[in-house]
């Protein structure tokens, strides 16, 4: 599977395509593949992963830090979200 990386204006935000196999029976997304993820220099190691969902509207805040340092990946698996950096 690839993965397409996107760079964006603020340094150290990217965004992260993952390559999607489609058919009668559905989709599917290799969300984690930890050589590739390495290939592009990226953290690999995830202490703590959270999942949530929201209704239309809803604000959520994705809360930056410096200590101790932690890198944050935020996945979209329908609709759209406006994130705010």
């Amino acid at each position: 599977m690839r993965i397409d990386i996107e760079t964006t204006p603020l340094r150290d935000l990217l965004v992260i395509r993952h390559e999607v196999y489609q058919d009668h029976r559905g989709f599917f997304v290799e969300v984690f593949r930890q050589d590739l993820l390495a290939e592009a220099g990226l953290p690999t190691t995830f202490l703590q992963m959270n999942h949530s969902s929201s209704t239309r509207g809803v604000v959520r805040g994705l809360h930056f830090q410096w200590q101790p340092a932690m890198a944050k990946m935020m996945r979209v698996t329908r609709g759209r979200v406006f994130l705010v950096a």
